[in-house]
């Protein structure tokens, strides 16, 4: 089993999703879970090619947090 971090992000009208781990890898959709449903698509999909072209399967180390900044 791999895991990928995902990004996705809010959009003019709909939203997109990336994952920094596996680039040109992206999805949109029309609201937030389609986008996430998609995006694990996309990843499903990326990977099965790369193993198809026995290329390697990338390491996940993307990671994200979130801070606090007083403004």
């Amino acid at each position: 089993m791999y895991r990928f971090l995902i990004v996705i992000e809010k959009a003019n009208g709909n939203y997109s999703a990336y994952c920094p781990d596996l680039p040109g890898c992206v999805a949109t959709g029309k609201t937030h879970d389609e986008t996430e449903r998609n995006m694990h698509e996309a990843v499903e999909m990326h990977i099965q090619g790369m193993l198809g072209d026995n290329l390697p399967i990338p390491e996940s180390v993307a990671v994200a947090e979130y801070i606090a900044v007083a403004a």
